[in-house]
């Protein structure tokens, strides 16, 4: 039976259990006293003995940053090797490959297009006179007669070639079927013979003419040809601002930089991953899709946007721990501990969501759409993982006191040259000297605290 008033059964222990987890998971905030909640120099204090709790049990994170060389080379070549695949992209807007091929009507298209090569995919090109000329004068029809002739013998064009005329004879519209499904190779390869040197030798030949392609081939290639020439200043505008905002924040170009090029590095390695699971076949069977050889034109810009804003969410998270920690006097590599671990609840949780929420994608049907699951859900693992857990930590390590210059240097409460800092709270132990008076010169004495013991050992 409890007593009235009366803390259920292991109130106490129980409550100290509790403490104890919070204190290892490193997530609750600091509370400090009414009588020192005001007081910075106090909370600085209670403050710091909470990071000697934390930095007491290093774990696997002090573990690694003990050798953050090793380290940050084994990540950072890793995830250069998983970036190097993205070199070879290829991009194409999604076609009639986008679909799977188990379902009734692809099955119907495939027998279409085996019995009429070219049939469903053709290439437009929109034959017009200057100044409106009629384009139905013999000159012309000899033209787009040598146009025919000369598409059908480069072995990449088929029959039936269609020509069609508006009714002012002002234009006219030759459809020629090319090989491939449209967006693949074998209809770029048609494409770039069609413009380089069937027209050019025949209309573009011919004075007063001139021809324009369009259709799902050429609309696809100009729009992959407009994105590769839009992309970097994309991506270089991004990282512009990106720097200076967290310049303005951290006051430190090093993490800026450090920011920027890590968030670069993981954006590269989702691009790698991207290209080596969907533009080969080797998990074709893992994730029930046929490889169309290509990536989605839309989806690198849009995978970019994404994860380098996720990616700055997580690393401001970070950072700001990091510093928090630094600035009440641990050592960088203390600071980085602490921050990390501090952090990691928040971040992990944030990707755990962002991870199942892309993962849905993955299992629809179209190949577009499960290369937004994949690529973006595994960038995002990534990104929480190797590179803010791992990777950052150990870099932020190595580059130690030139991260911030302008911290004070990592001491304990005992360093005389770090601020003053009041006494230690009524009924704790001081050592002996520690009184906290006002000395001869006026100056406040700092009260001798003892030489801490929780900062992780060197080397």
């Amino acid at each position: 039976m409890r007593l009235r008033g009366h803390p259920r059964g292991g109130g106490p222990g129980r409550r100290g259990r509790r403490a104890r987890r919070r204190d290892r998971a490193g997530t609750e905030p600091v509370e400090a006293p009414e009588s020192i909640a005001h007081d910075p120099a106090a909370e600085l204090l209670a403050r710091r003995r909470a990071y000697q709790e934390q930095l007491a049990r290093p774990g696997i994170m002090g573990r690694l940053l003990r050798r953050p060389g090793p380290v940050a080379a084994v990540a950072g070549g890793l995830l250069v090797l998983l970036a190097l695949p993205a070199l070879g992209m290829h991009t194409a807007e999604p076609g009639v490959d986008d679909i799977p091929k188990n379902l009734p009507i692809m099955k119907t298209y495939e027998r279409l297009s085996a019995a009429f090569p070219g049939g469903e995919v053709a290439a437009a090109v929109v034959v017009s006179g200057a100044d409106g000329a009629d384009v139905t004068s013999p000159r012309a029809r000899a033209a787009i007669d040598a146009l025919r002739t000369r598409a059908l013998a480069s072995g990449r064009m088929f029959e039936p070639v269609v020509v069609t005329v508006t009714a002012d004879h002002r234009v006219a519209r030759v459809k020629i079927p090319i090989a491939g499904s449209g967006t693949d190779g074998e209809s770029v390869k048609a494409l770039h013979t069609l413009r380089s040197t069937v027209i050019p030798a025949t209309i573009g030949a011919t004075p007063g003419l001139r021809a324009d392609v369009t259709g799902t081939t050429a609309g696809s290639a100009d729009f992959n040809a407009r994105l590769n020439g839009r992309l970097p200043l994309v991506i270089g505008f991004v990282m512009v601002l990106a720097f200076a905002l967290l310049l303005v924040a951290f006051r430190s170009t090093v993490v800026a930089a450090v920011a920027v090029g890590l968030n670069l590095l993981s954006v590269g390695a989702a691009y790698g991953l991207l290209v080596a699971v969907f533009q080969h076949h080797w998990a074709d069977g893992l994730l029930g899709y046929t490889s169309t050889g290509a990536i989605t034109n839309w989806l690198p810009l849009m995978l970019f946007v994404v994860l380098f804003g996720l990616s700055m969410d997580y690393q401001v998270f970070v950072l700001s721990r990091v510093r928090e920690a630094r600035t009440a006097g641990l050592s960088m590599r203390d600071a980085v501990t602490v921050g990390v671990r501090r952090s990691a609840g928040v971040v992990t949780s944030a990707a755990v969501i962002m991870v199942a929420v892309f993962s849905i994608f993955a299992t629809l049907s179209q190949v577009s759409m499960k290369q937004l699951g994949v690529g973006l859900g595994a960038a995002i693992l990534v990104d929480a993982t190797v590179i803010r857990v791992i990777l950052m930590p150990a870099v932020l390590t190595l580059l130690g006191e030139r991260v911030w210059r302008d911290t004070a240097p990592a001491s304990g409460p005992d360093d005389p040259s770090g601020p003053d800092l009041p006494t230690q709270p009524t009924g704790a132990t001081q050592p002996t000297g520690g009184t906290g008076a006002t000395g001869a010169t006026g100056h406040r004495n700092r009260p001798d605290y003892p030489t801490p013991r929780w900062a992780m050992p060197s080397g």
